[in-house]
């Protein structure tokens, strides 16, 4: 199945992750590849001690306020590959395209190629995509869309990210 987590609150990735941790349990291989992310987050601390789980960030640093510059697509083309890699050797039961949706959207990846992945492999593979902005075509090839609508949020008050809570 294929699945899209998408909108404008918070908890897309948490909830891929939760995801994963249950795959995970089960004896499932997952992985995640973050697209758009270039930074350590803390879910890495403890993704990395779960067995079955791997995960590669594919980003530099956040450009979400200005056009994403030359590396900025390099990095998503490289985790691209890197993905291709892990289907094709159908090394993952689930795999997590975290940040897909935002990649789409700055162009740093080819629509056609990502519709292709999923529609080759959505029999064999458990696919999640995640981030706002999800593009009608992922809608429409979706099993599954969840919308995170965010209703209040504390950052509107002036609350900075917080660690182990936002990153």
């Amino acid at each position: 199945m294929y699945h899209v987590i998408t909108g404008n609150g918070k908890g897309k990735t948490t909830a891929a992750l939760g995801m994963a941790m249950r795959a995970a349990g089960a004896g499932m291989r997952v992985f995640i590849a973050q697209f758009v992310k270039g930074e350590s987050y803390a879910e890495h601390t403890i993704l990395d001690q779960i067995p079955g789980i791997d995960y590669a960030l594919f980003g530099r640093r956040c450009f979400i306020y200005k056009e994403p510059e030359k590396e900025d697509v390099e990095a998503a083309r490289n985790g691209w590959e890197k993905v291709h890699q892990v289907v094709q050797n159908k090394a993952v039961d689930l795999l997590i395209l975290d940040e897909l949706h935002i990649a789409l959207y700055y162009q740093l990846l080819d629509t056609e190629e990502v519709a292709g992945l999923i529609r080759k492999n959505r029999e064999e593979i458990e696919i999640v995509s995640t981030g706002r902005y999800a593009p009608e075509f992922l809608l429409k090839l979706a099993d599954l869309v969840s919308e995170v609508k965010e209703v209040k949020h504390y950052y509107t008050e002036g609350v900075e990210a917080r660690k182990g809570i936002e990153f």
